[in-house]
C-alpha cells in the first residue's frame, strides 16, 4: 500500500463517518439524498461479495465490513428511523435513480475484464460509483441549502476519488504490468463529476461565506 491509497481510503471513512455523526448526533439527514445513498449501498453489496471467500489483510475486511455496514446503517437511518426520516426532503429528492442502475449492469454485461459473475458485478460497481453521487448534487443545487456537515462529506468524498486516481498513476510507473482501464476511467468520470463542487466549495471557503450552489 502506498501513502495515495492509504489518504484515499482514509477520507472515504473520514467522509462516512462525518455523514453519520450528523444523521445520528443530530438526528437530521436534511440536504443528503436518500438515492445516493441507496445506490453506494447497492455499489458495496456488489463489490465486496469476496468479503468471505478471498482473505487480503486484516485491513482490506475491515474496511470492506465498515463500507458495507455503515451503507446500510445510513440508509435505515434515513427510511425508517422515526426522527431523522422526519428530516428527509422527499419533494426534492426525485432523481430517478434507478434509471442510473440498468444502464451500468449493461455496459458492465458489455465492458469487463472477465465474463463471470462477480467480475460482472464488480464492474457494475465501478460504473454505478462513478454516477451515484447524481441525486447528491442534484438535490443540493434544488435546495441551495449545505450545511457545513453536508458539504465536508461531498468534499471528502471527491478527495477520496481524487487520491486513488494518484494511487493508480503511482502504481503504473512502480508496478510492472499495472494496467487497469475500466476503474480509472470510472474513476475519472467520477471525479470530474465533483468538479463544479469544488470549484464552489473552494470559493465559499477562500471567502468565508456559505456554501452555495447554483440553481
Amino acid at each position: 500500500m502506498n501513502i495515495f491509497r492509504f489518504a484515499g481510503d482514509m477520507t472515504h471513512l473520514a467522509s462516512v463517518l462525518v455523514l453519520l455523526l450528523k444523521i445520528h448526533t443530530i438526528k437530521s439527514c436534511a440536504g443528503v439524498s436518500l438515492k445516493t445513498q441507496e445506490l453506494y449501498a447497492i455499489v458495496f453489496a456488489t463489490r465486496y461479495l469476496d468479503i468471505f471467500t478471498d482473505f487480503i489483510s486484516l485491513y482490506n475486511t475491515f474496511m470492506k465490513l465498515v463500507f458495507l455496514g455503515s451503507s446500510f446503517s445510513i440508509v435505515w437511518y434515513m427510511r425508517s428511523h422515526k426522527i431523522v426520516r422526519r428530516s428527509y426532503d422527499k419533494d426534492q429528492d426525485t432523481f430517478r435513480h434507478y434509471f442510473l442502475i440498468v444502464p451500468c449492469l449493461l455496459l458492465a454485461m458489455i465492458i469487463n475484464e472477465k465474463f463471470t459473475f462477480r467480475e460482472v458485478l464488480w464492474t457494475f460497481s465501478l460504473f454505478l460509483e462513478a454516477v451515484a453521487i447524481l441525486p447528491q448534487l442534484v438535490l443540493l443545487q434544488r435546495t441551495r441549502n449545505i450545511d457545513n456537515l453536508t458539504g465536508q462529506y461531498i468534499f471528502l468524498l471527491g478527495a477520496y476519488r481524487a487520491f486513488y486516481i494518484f494511487n493508480w498513476i503511482y502504481r503504473y510507473f512502480t508496478e510492472p504490468h499495472y494496467v487497469h482501464w475500466i476503474p480509472w476511467i470510472a474513476g475519472l468520470l467520477q471525479t470530474l463529476l465533483y468538479g463544479d463542487f469544488f470549484y464552489y466549495y473552494f470559493h465559499s471557503w477562500k471567502n468565508n461565506k456559505k456554501l452555495q450552489l447554483p440553481a
